[in-house]
């Protein structure tokens, strides 16, 4: 059964950095959207970054564009966010998702199409 396993989450001050890792079990990234997200308490659940595992085209936020970056690594299997210069703003619990065999545009696609979630890990920011 596919399952998505976020860690890399933590305390950190602001100006700091951390990388969020995303690995795939039972499943493979291979011609995937996966993207990640982001929740606060009583709010939507935001995006913050995704990628197409075959092109390598990647999106971002607004909020997040020079200081986030989202990559993969060859074996398919873990997707990654680097978050650098956070802000007390960003702290959340972050989720990656996947939506497998995807060839379209990873930025047209809204959060139900994402089939697998992650847990989700938490990252605190703080000023």
């Amino acid at each position: 059964q596919a399952q998505l396993v976020e860690s890399g989450g933590g305390s950190v001050q602001a100006g700091g950095s951390l990388r969020l890792s995303c690995k795939a079990s039972g499943y493979t990234f291979r011609t995937n959207c996966v993207g990640w997200f982001r929740q606060t308490p009583g709010e939507e659940r935001q995006r913050v970054a995704r990628i197409h595992t075959t092109t390598s085209v990647t999106s971002y936020d607004d909020s997040v564009k020079g200081r986030f970056t989202i990559s993969q690594d060859s074996s398919w299997n873990t997707v990654y966010l680097e978050m650098n210069n956070l802000k007390p703003q960003d702290s959340a619990m972050y989720y990656c998702a996947a939506v497998p065999r995807w060839r379209g545009n990873c930025f047209s696609l809204l959060q139900p199409d994402f089939t697998y979630w992650g847990q989700g890990t938490q990252v605190t920011v703080s000023s």
